[in-house]
């Protein structure tokens, strides 16, 4: 970790049966590449990385063990990076995100992966509000379309959402991987 950054890039669920199972992830093989370049870069600056990874018995695509429960291999995790079990839509909710965040001095993380309305935006809130800053990556996030709105209306919706999220320590940033660096550069507001 460059320890002047107190950065983390969190990755939400981005597993075989989420990304290629029965329904189709929008914009899913740009989502892959964008997620595998933001590894690519905060790997490179030294950012700690954490993949977290949905478990659900009742469903057993993503119970424990199955190929579809697996991290994408498109962005698989190296030796050694966190990855974080949850059964809930927040990421922290009883897991050791926090307290693994805490011990590396993580004040500030950039947020990518799956599912927008669901995962992706309920850890963001959670976050801001156990006093984290977030960095939304808006192109490194996706979901499905359903009977009443398109993915791509969701992920819109989200954005401008959360980009608006008010609180009066720590904030949301939505900004596209373009503009999302790691190391000494990176910064909230």
């Amino acid at each position: 970790m460059s320890a002047s950054t107190g950065t983390a890039l969190v990755v939400i669920d981005l597993q075989v049966d989420i990304v290629d199972g029965e329904e189709p992830t929008y914009r899913r093989d740009e989502l892959l590449e964008t997620v595998a370049g933001l590894l690519t870069e905060a790997r490179k600056e030294g950012v700690p990385v954490f993949f977290i990874q949905h478990t659900e018995d009742r469903y057993e695509p993503l119970s424990e063990g199955n190929p579809g429960w697996r991290i994408h291999p498109a962005i698989a995790p190296l030796p050694g990076e966190r990855i974080i079990q949850k059964r809930a839509a927040d990421s922290f909710a009883l897991t050791p995100l926090r307290s693994e965040l805490d011990a590396l001095g993580i004040t500030h993380i950039v947020v990518a992966g799956m599912q927008t309305e669901m995962c992706v935006d309920t850890t963001s809130r959670r976050a801001v509000s156990l006093g984290y800053d977030v960095t939304l990556v808006a192109d490194a996030h996706s979901t499905f379309d359903t009977e009443v709105i398109t993915a791509e209306q969701i992920i819109a919706h989200t954005n401008k959402t959360l980009a608006n999220l008010p609180h009066p320590q720590n904030e949301i940033l939505v900004k596209p991987s373009s503009e999302v660096t790691f190391g000494a550069k990176v910064a909230v507001g």
